[in-house]
């Protein structure tokens, strides 16, 4: 089993990462530290109003910062037959720059394992965009991540460089009446 340690470490300390999850290669910092999410848009090149995904390991800890939680997205979890981002109104207590200016937030619950013992080393929601530049395609692959992104994080999640990671996921937005909209199949 992968040692993981030093990113333990870097995430509590402010720090990047660069890891695999469970759909595509993300760049990841602590979803409540500003500054940190603010590096991350400036490494990518990303306009400051544009929000991010975050990875939690289950519906209580998304609860934490929905506290209006609707119950339709249970069902929609349940449903679903690929990895799904849920985004969420009016969330609280998460950094400024991970959430939209209508005060949405994007939250998929992972099933990979590295991905979650680092949520859980922190007892708080993962940063989870894509590990491209902006406008760039999403990489699949270790090789297809940009050099200036590789160089630009604080450490990398290397124990599976050579595994394939499939695709982006499904995005359902949930408005503040329980109304649902498919963003991304």
């Amino acid at each position: 089993m992968i040692d993981l340690t030093k990113h333990f470490e870097t995430l509590k300390t402010g720090g990047i990462i660069l890891y695999p999850t469970d759909t595509i290669w993300g760049i990841g910092c602590d979803a409540t530290d500003n500054e940190a999410c603010k590096r991350i848009a400036g490494l990518k090149g990303r306009a400051d109003n544009k929000s991010f995904v975050l990875l939690a390991d289950g519906f209580p800890m998304i609860q934490k910062y929905i506290p209006d939680f609707p119950e339709v997205c249970y069902d929609l979890a349940d449903f679903a037959t690929k990895p799904l981002t849920i985004i969420y109104p009016d969330a609280k207590g998460l950094a400024p720059s991970v959430v939209a200016d209508d005060g949405s937030v994007g939250f998929r619950i992972t099933t990979d394992p590295v991905c979650i013992k680092l949520i859980r080393s922190m007892r708080k929601p993962l940063v989870s965009t894509s590990a491209n530049l902006s406008g760039e395609a999403s990489p699949t692959d270790f090789s297809d991540i940009h050099s200036e992104i590789k160089e630009g994080v604080d450490t990398i999640v290397e124990d599976r460089l050579k595994e394939k990671r499939t695709k982006a996921s499904q995005i359902i937005k949930i408005g503040l009446g329980g109304e649902v909209k498919i963003i991304r199949k």
